[in-house]
């Protein structure tokens, strides 16, 4: 009762036919080629390792680029901190350079002030004792 009558039989030519067959051969060869991709494993490993690693060397770069910007910002500030600090050492240089001299100049006062010192110091210390 499933079979198709002889009429619809005779309608469809031998050429048709094979055709059906050969559609039917490729949707099935596709269909076995999609099994068998699904099944492979190993190569499913590999794509997923493949994307992960396009997707860590894309972000490296993003990380890269942003380092390359901070870093270059940087540089901008670097400048005027580092003639700031150049500044401020040259003047400690000229500072120590003139209290040196001034030393140099007045040392007899120098050590009569340390003299002085010690004298009051000794005395302090004298006096704590006795």
């Amino acid at each position: 009762m499933n079979r198709p009558s002889q009429d619809k039989r005779t309608d469809t030519g031998p050429e048709e036919l094979r055709e059906q067959v050969e559609r039917t051969r490729a949707e099935l060869g596709r269909t076995v080629a999609a099994l068998v991709a699904q099944a492979d494993v190993k190569a499913r490993v590999k794509e997923k390792a493949a994307e992960v690693k396009e997707e860590a060397s894309v972000r490296a770069d993003e990380v890269r680029a942003k380092a390359a910007g901070l870093a270059h910002r940087a540089q901008e500030k670097l400048p005027p901190v580092r003639d700031t600090a150049n500044h401020a050492a040259v003047e400690a240089r000229a500072q120590a350079a003139r209290g040196t001299r001034a030393a140099r100049d007045h040392r007899k006062l120098v050590f009569a002030a340390a003299v002085a010192g010690a004298v009051v110091l000794w005395r302090v210390l004298r006096r704590g004792k006795g």
